[in-house]
């Protein structure tokens, strides 16, 4: 730790004013503690030649939202084209009131002072640095007194590689995101040595050559070359760009929004970035490119296109998805075109042939679409989601078929409309139709006048929700939420029949969609209620339970949530019978759901969201034991835990000792768990109520992580973005101190554990 008495000396630095670019910038070489840059100063760092900058830049996506970056900052390149390269804390934003410091205590931070929150740090408050500097190749490095390098942006990336930076074992590039599913994208270097693009954990799509050593890494040349080098630097795989030993001033690769790794070059005469590589060369190839638009189609011109199936539309962003077909449906044949689930992956395989796959998926009324793969496999997958993907291509083999709905026609086809045509049956049948209007004419007015009554009083009761429904994703709300009077979620609830945890009830729409209703007893302000509740309704993800409504009347405040069927996490940790359900892979996959979820709210959001009460109550299972969160952002119930990062990622170090353990009281289990696990038995911290066993690397990882969220200081807790990538695998995760006072680990303990994570 530094001492604050101690004095450093730096060498001067050279102020320079850029007009041009509207920026005060300052070229340093060396950035001097307490440096700072603003949103409202509109200042930056400027390495010593001048050819990258850091500062704060805006998104033209989302107003008044700032991130600090290093960019391309050359004369000879336009505003317009210098590309930032480096993003602190990736897709973290902030308000125009913000500032991005590296701290009298050697630590870079990143702070929106509208919140008073510090979003994003170096976390090397306790790593006696001295001093910054913005390189000439782009890396922002801190070093100590002695000059040596304690933390650089070179081995944190984020979806730039510049030429001299290298990305080894376990590093990760995210790709920016413009979407839910774009967001998934990474380029991931394994532990084979392979370069690998995946989407989400578990689907690869692009992997480099492979040549099975160990220790390697991928370089980008400054000749436009990208390898995969080992300790030696020696080349074991490469790549070469269209101009590679061309003179080319400025180059990198960069993981784009769209699922492809490209190599850029930057073209002095056209003034332009030029794409000389890309990992893809089919961007239909690319997972999930046309996400839940429908089936990806490479065109003569070279570019992408998705077409729906289902549905002909010249809206890009309108979603394409199955129809509910209530009655009759039939199936339409894509040749050449191959489909798949895009959340997540999990057709159902049948072998059989071409016509049975077809008859199974229309008999099947889950069933919403089918691929038979008619390569020789004779694999029929079926799809049950009503979104996915696809591509579609001249040599592809597989035939898919997909389910529409067949419409009643509105006459019937085989009549003639001639009188004359008629047989003698039917001049009977039309002679007779007087008489039996004159029988039964009285009974039935009758019978429609009670009906009619009758039908419109239940219509008028039954419907008003679904009125308000319809108004609310027609205009009358612009963030598509139903607004419900407490009389109406009586109704729908059988006043509060049917109870499915703490304050929690099970009710249905007139629609029969099923719901949960929260009854969070506040008294809080009505306008603050509503402000909050909107804010949670435009809050999309798949690990988030969807808000549809909410009831603000009198003193009543109650939210109306998705309904997800398979209940709580504590409710199946509480019953025994209920957690041999969980096994050690759903727990894992849990603990990683969850993680994404508030990964997503810290930093997926316009704006910083806190969950504040994040519990094991408030995680539910879906049918697939997929877990998704809920009552998050309820600050305003909660007002001692809003917008406290440090927090939710401390509740969620106590979920996952839960999970693991099968303990509810973590204050009593974590210095158990955590004393087993630095003895070198961490299988004895495990619920013995699985049955199917665990995999020791993970359960080393998950525990790691766990004791690092709980750590007493909240400065040494990570962030959950860092979370996600220790459980998803791509991050490494060291020995954790312990979590409370009082227990120390040992050097020899220490060197011990530390190569056993994965």
């Amino acid at each position: 730790m530094l001492k604050q008495d101690k004095f450093f000396h730096f060498k001067p630095f050279l102020l320079f004013l850029f007009t041009g670019f509207s920026l005060v910038s300052v070229v340093l070489s060396k950035i001097p503690l307490g440096s700072k840059l603003s949103v409202e100063e509109n200042n930056s760092w400027v390495s010593p030649n001048g050819d990258f900058a850091i500062g704060f830049f805006s998104h033209s996506d989302q107003p008044n939202q700032y991130s600090v970056g290093i960019r391309f900052n050359s004369k000879s390149i336009p505003v317009s084209k210098q590309t930032v390269v480096w993003v602190a804390g990736a897709e973290i934003s902030v308000g125009n009131k913000s500032y991005f410091q590296l701290s009298q205590s050697g630590e870079l931070v990143l702070v929106d002072s509208f919140k008073g929150v510090t979003v994003w740090s170096s976390k090397t408050s306790r790593s006696a640095v001295v001093s910054g500097v913005l390189r000439d190749d782009g890396n922002l490095v801190l070093q100590d007194e002695m000059g040596s390098v304690v933390w650089q942006s070179f081995d944190n990336p984020s979806d730039t590689i510049l030429p001299g930076q290298s990305l080894s074992i376990y590093k990760t590039l995210r790709a920016a995101s413009k979407n839910s599913v774009s967001s998934y994208y990474s380029l991931y270097m394994n532990a084979s040595g392979q370069l690998q693009l995946k989407w989400e954990s578990d689907v690869v799509y692009w992997t480099s050559g492979n040549p099975f050593a160990s220790n390697l890494s991928a370089v980008l040349t400054s000749d436009g070359i990208l390898q995969l080098v080992d300790q030696t630097l020696k080349p074991m795989w490469s790549v070469f760009g269209e101009d590679h030993n061309d003179t080319v001033n400025f180059r990198s690769l960069r993981l784009d929004a769209d699922g492809n790794l490209r190599m850029y070059s930057w073209e002095a005469d056209s003034k332009s970035w030029r794409a000389v590589w890309q990992a893809v060369e089919n961007q239909c190839d690319v997972f999930a490119t046309c996400g839940h638009h429908g089936v990806c189609v490479f065109n003569a011109s070279g570019s992408p296109e998705c077409q729906c199936p289902f549905k002909i539309t010249s809206d890009p962003n309108s979603k394409c998805f199955a129809q509910d077909c209530k009655s009759a449906s039939s199936m339409i044949t894509y040749k050449n075109t191959f489909l798949y689930e895009i959340y997540p992956p999990t057709d159902s395989i049948v072998l059989t042939s071409l016509q049975q796959c077809k008859i199974l998926c229309l008999r099947n009324s889950m069933c919403t679409a089918a691929t038979y793969t008619n390569d020789g496999t004779a694999e029929c997958r079926m799809k049950t989601t009503p979104y996915f993907s696809g591509y579609s291509g001249p040599s592809l083999s597989s035939i898919s078929f997909i389910k529409t709905c067949s419409d009643p026609l509105p006459v019937d086809p085989n009549s003639s409309g001639s009188s004359s045509a008629q047989s003698p049956a039917k001049r009977t049948y039309w002679l007779s139709i007087p008489c039996l209007v004159g029988a039964v004419s009285g009974t039935f007015v009758l019978f429609a006048v009670i009906q009619l009554a009758l039908g419109c009083y239940i219509y008028r009761r039954r419907n008003l929700i679904w009125k308000k429904a319809a108004l609310a994703y027609t205009g009358g709300n612009s963030k598509g939420l139903m607004m419900l009077s407490f009389a109406e979620i009586k109704e729908i609830t059988g006043n509060f029949k049917y109870q499915i945890g703490p304050k929690m009830y099970r009710g249905v729409l007139p629609n029969h969609q099923p719901v949960a209703i929260k009854d969070l007893e506040t008294s809080v302000e009505e306008r603050k209620f509503r402000a909050v509740v909107s804010k949670i309704g435009s809050i999309h993800h798949r690990n988030l339970v969807k808000l549809d409504g909410y009831c603000c009347e009198l003193s009543q405040r109650i939210l109306v949530y998705e309904y997800v069927k398979n209940g709580s996490v504590l409710k199946h940790m509480e019953d025994d019978e209920l957690s041999k359900r969980l096994t050690w892979r759903r727990r894992v996959n849990i603990c990683l759901d969850v993680a994404r979820a508030i990964c997503y709210l810290h930093t997926g959001c316009r704006e910083f969201v806190s969950h504040g009460n994040l519990k094991c109550e408030n995680v539910i299972l879906d049918k697939n034991y997929e877990a998704k969160v809920s009552e998050f952002g309820l600050g305003i119930v909660h007002p001692e835990a809003s917008c406290v990062r440090e927090k939710d990622v401390e509740d969620f170090g106590k979920m996952m000792l839960i999970l693991v353990t099968g303990c509810l009281q973590v204050g009593e289990v974590c210095e158990w768990a955590y004393k087993e696990w630095l003895q070198g038995h961490p299988e004895r911290a495990v619920d013995n109520r699985m049955d199917d066993g665990f995999d020791i690397e993970e359960l080393e990882r998950t525990l790691r992580t766990a004791f690092w969220c709980l750590q007493s200081d909240e400065r040494m807790r990570p962030s959950m973005g860092e979370v996600v990538k220790v459980l998803e695998g791509t991050l490494t995760v060291d020995p954790p101190p312990p979590p409370f006072a009082g227990l120390s680990l040992p050097a020899e303990e220490l060197s011990l554990t530390s190569g056993s994570a994965s």
